[in-house]
């Protein structure tokens, strides 16, 4: 029998809390939505008023992995939902507002992954974001100069830059901005990639061909577009160990020497918020948010 908990008033079937996500490590679908459960105050802030995408992985990342951006079938009527503009015509999508809501979505495996503006104001970003992704023989250790390089550069400009691991093999930047379009941070993002590529070009590479990115870092700058999103701060990935798209502070940053330091599975991440709470927590701070040149 689907066991049936209530979380905050509301009633969810909560299913197959046994079966082993992660083969790798035997981290549960249970140990999922507890790990989520447990991070919840620190997460909920950065998914709220933020359309979902989804990518799926109910048996795993070894089964079936996809990716959705509608509301699913079956989605409790109390469970927020918008409709969002799109290129292709308005479409409804979730958004995770309240803890029931973050374990409905929970049970059904998925990354979250959001964009980088949110409901009340779709026409306006108000983040900024680099996509740090290290191409063989580099890893995040390499990221871990690159964004050092950024974080410096977007300071020139008055806008403070936060750090977190993607939870594969790279890192994310992350900055609060104000006042400008989606598309003109999206142009403001390129130039600053460029820049980088100039400034460090045995390290940077601004453009996606994979044949230029051996040994580099690829500063991906397109997913400051509207239509694009970016795996969540404290989203698990569908990797073959459970591992968290984790806040991390600048000196871990300057101080990494080898992948280990800056890779962090569920089991670490509840520790990190209990000591240091959320170390993106800034972003959220009215008044934070810098002008885009």
């Amino acid at each position: 029998m689907t066991p049936i908990t209530e979380v905050e008033g509301r009633r969810l079937a909560l299913s197959n809390l046994e079966k082993v996500l992660y083969p790798a490590t035997g981290f549960t679908k249970g140990e999922v939505l507890h790990y989520y459960a447990t991070v919840a105050d620190v997460l909920l802030p950065h998914l709220r008023d933020r359309p979902l995408s989804w990518l799926r992985y109910p048996d795993g990342p070894d089964g079936q992995v996809f990716f959705a951006k509608n509301v699913p079938p079956g989605t409790p009527e109390w469970v927020t939902t918008a409709e969002v503009p799109r290129s292709e015509g308005p479409a409804r999508m979730v958004l995770v507002q309240d803890l029931a809501s973050l374990v409905w979505a929970a049970n059904l495996v998925t990354e979250f992954h959001t964009p980088q503006w949110v409901i009340q104001d779709p026409d306006v970003a108000d983040r900024l974001v680099f996509d740090l992704d290290p191409g063989a023989p580099a890893t995040v250790v390499e990221c871990c100069e690159v964004a050092v390089w950024l974080r410096d550069r977007l300071a020139e400009d008055g806008i403070e830059a936060y750090p977190k691991t993607s939870g594969a093999k790279g890192l994310h930047l992350l900055a609060a901005v104000r006042g400008a379009s989606s598309e003109r941070v999206t142009e403001y993002a390129k130039r600053l990639a460029v820049e980088a590529e100039r400034a460090v070009p045995r390290l940077v590479v601004h453009r996606m061909a994979r044949s230029l990115r051996p040994g580099k870092v690829f500063v991906d700058w397109s997913q400051n577009a509207a239509r694009k999103t970016t795996a969540t701060p404290y989203t698990l990935r569908a990797r073959a160990e459970p591992s968290v798209s984790a806040p991390v502070g600048w000196e871990e940053v300057e101080a990494c020497g080898d992948v280990a330091a800056l890779t962090f599975l569920a089991s670490d991440v509840a520790a990190r918020v209990r000591e240091r709470g959320d170390l993106l927590a800034p972003l959220l701070e009215v008044g934070r948010a810098g002008g885009v040149p």
